[in-house]
């Protein structure tokens, strides 16, 4: 029987930086139309938090009864490990995916945004369909693409949607950082275990790339989301305050380029998540300080 500390580490906490940066994100673009809503942001992000748990554990139980985790270089994996049962391990998904509903469906109703409706379904899917069943696309190389569209498109645009109910320049540019910033996150993951998953059939982007150009696409990304912010500051100067999370970057990215041994990439999840996390708050800053200034 898995301990609570064990639990813990199954949800890869370190990822979740990843499920509340959108939510901080779409809420300052909200804000730049003065139309923040802590209350829908809340409930936006309890969605994101439940999801993000879910797909952990649901990954958990889809690779480990595979055999995928058999043998693998990162962190705790519940059933793979045989600190739980597959089925205590989807029982624990399931319910992660039943809690965002509930959140999901009080945001529908505040927010009226009926149609999304349609959105939580697709993500459920989605985060099941991952690793899950006869077919995972995560193991056909799209899983970046899945990652780039929820975790940074539907999050960001879905969260300023439901507040500010119209988008503009702010939400787009921030839900496609957000959304390579997620994609690198799984880049760097999938980069450290391209060994095993070569050995097990797993065709990530990374195993697909190739090891030397999934780390320069790493490279590309966390790039990329800081480049997009030119396009904003001549509207808001206060713009470049998201380079102040730059310094954060330029570790992870010097770690994946040059690290030889695949476990110094294991920090760089962690690193990757912070990364979002303090640039939606700059990002954020940079909105209110254009207001209040």
């Amino acid at each position: 029987m898995a301990t609570a500390a064990q639990w813990i580490e199954g949800a890869r906490l370190r990822t979740l930086p990843m499920a509340l940066a959108p939510i901080i994100a779409g809420t300052a673009a909200a804000q730049s139309m003065h139309g923040a809503n802590l209350r829908l942001a809340l409930l936006a992000f309890l969605v994101a938090l439940f999801l993000q748990v879910g797909v952990n554990y649901a990954n958990d139980y889809s690779d480990g009864i595979k055999g995928t985790d058999d043998d693998r270089v990162g962190p705790l994996r519940l059933v793979g490990s045989k600190a739980a049962t597959p089925r205590q391990v989807l029982t624990a998904a399931l319910g992660c995916f039943a809690a965002a509903a509930v959140a999901g469906a009080a945001l529908i109703i505040l927010s009226q945004q009926w149609w999304f409706i349609v959105i939580g379904i697709s993500a459920v899917f989605a985060a099941w369909g991952y690793t899950g069943g006869k077919r995972p696309y995560g193991y056909r190389g799209w899983g970046d693409v899945a990652v780039f569209i929820y975790f940074g498109l539907v999050a960001v645009l879905g969260t300023t949607l439901t507040q500010a109910g119209e988008l503009n320049l702010d939400a787009w540019i921030a839900a496609v950082a957000t959304g390579l910033f997620a994609c690198a996150l799984l880049m760097a993951n999938n980069i450290r275990d391209i060994p095993g998953d070569l050995e097990v059939g797993k065709r990530t982007l990374a195993v697909r790339l190739g090891d030397h150009r999934a780390r320069v696409v790493f490279a590309a990304e966390v790039g990329l989301a800081f480049a997009l912010h030119l396009f904003l500051v001549p509207f808001n100067g206060w713009m470049l305050l998201v380079l102040l999370a730059a310094p954060i970057a330029v570790v992870a990215a010097r770690t994946v380029l040059f690290a030889k041994d695949r476990k110094a990439l294991i920090p760089v999840l962690k690193q990757c998540g912070i990364l979002n996390l303090v640039w939606s708050l700059l990002f954020l800053l940079a909105v209110l300080l254009r207001q209040w200034v």
